[in-house]
């Protein structure tokens, strides 16, 4: 049988990036000697984070659409012609057996192209809510990877395969990190540990919350590993200062972070929400009200409405916080409830599963 070739686009920010790294690795260990290409956007993070990752990567010149009116929006048209006649030279040389999307303006491209090729496509959706991209492709995707029930109302039914997100391995055996976790950290065994998340890139109203009720939260025995984002590092490292307080502008080692956790803070992007399912301790969701059709608060939202989880929205913080925060560190008992009924939704296997379904339209 000759050598299986895969293209896996997807990109823009790291909720679609780690999925489809993950994908190709999963690959990789069933058919060592595949040959893989990324196809990306210039300029956006994938180009530095899929070389690092160990493989080649093209890049298209494509964006999104501003809300407003911009140069850019003017320019999008030419974009999506030059990206969609890319993706078709790109795909033409290469030959791909199967193309993979994981979202983002690039996967769009290279997606629709594929189709008209008559090449075998997999849609890999994150979101509770799908994105425009995957909701253009749906109906020419031979399948499509979902990580949330209910998703009939836009995908065709016969083509939907729930298979969850794919998450890092790492965090399948986090009860076992505990004690290494703290010394990681230099925390304190005594106190309960809150773990504040923002996303890759950080969350401007997540850290004001914080940087606001510090005093507040430390004051009920809680010490603190903060990852505010490298955008806002500079801005609010001066709390390393505090004591029981941990500022970091990224996370290297997320298991151990989760480990150490007895209480989560978090924005709701698919990622996130995915890998708190696993890891399952009691959490608070505070999603972004900045992303296309809210769908951070559609992915929390799922998890709520199965009494999983907490949600506040940003708006709410000020009035909410102190007493949501207070009445689920006093109660252990819902913390235990909480804890049970998300990991209940955990789907550990994402990985595997999604690889069966691209092996089946490998020809």
């Amino acid at each position: 049988m000759q050598n299986l070739k895969f293209i896996i686009s997807g990109g823009g920010t790291g909720g679609h990036i780690y999925p489809a790294i993950a994908i190709a690795n999963e690959l990789k260990v069933q058919h060592p000697n595949a040959e893989f290409l990324f196809v990306g956007a210039k300029d956006k993070m994938e180009m530095q984070k899929v070389p690092q990752a160990g493989y080649e990567i093209k890049g298209l010149w494509i964006s999104g659409i501003q809300r407003k009116i911009t140069i850019q929006n003017l320019m999008f048209p030419f974009k999506l012609l030059s990206s969609l006649w890319d993706s078709y030279k790109i795909i033409k040389k290469f030959k791909p057996n199967v193309v993979v999307g994981t979202g983002g303006f690039a996967s769009g491209a290279v997606l629709k192209v594929a189709t008209l090729m008559n090449i075998p496509v997999v849609v890999q959706e994150q979101n509770s809510y799908p994105g425009i991209t995957n909701k253009l492709l749906a109906n020419k995707a031979s399948s499509i990877c979902v990580a949330y029930e209910g998703l009939e109302k836009f995908f065709p039914k016969d083509k939907i395969k729930l298979t969850g997100n794919p998450v890092r391995q790492d965090l399948l055996d986090i009860d076992t990190k505990r004690i290494k976790s703290l010394t990681y950290f230099e925390l304190d065994s005594t106190k309960r540990t809150l773990l504040v998340l923002g996303g890759s890139l950080g969350a401007r109203r997540i850290n004001q919350l914080i940087a606001q009720e510090i005093n507040f939260i430390t004051q009920l025995g809680v010490q603190v590993i903060w990852q505010c984002g490298k955008l806002y590092y500079d801005e609010y490292s001066r709390f390393n200062e505090k004591e029981n307080v941990h500022v970091l502008a990224f996370i290297d080692k997320m298991d151990l972070a989760y480990a150490a956790a007895d209480i989560i803070i978090s924005r709701s992007g698919a990622s996130s929400v995915s890998e708190l399912c696993i890891v399952g301790k009691p959490t608070i969701f505070i999603p972004s009200p900045n992303v296309s059709e809210d769908h951070q608060t559609k992915n929390a939202l799922a998890i709520v409405e199965k009494k999983a989880a907490v949600l506040l929205k940003e708006n709410e913080l000020d009035e909410k916080f102190k007493n949501t925060f207070a009445d689920l560190l006093s109660n252990d008992d819902k913390q235990s409830k909480l804890s049970k009924k998300i990991h209940k939704l955990a789907l550990p296997n994402a990985t595997k599963e999604i690889v069966k379904e691209i092996e089946k339209l490998i020809k």
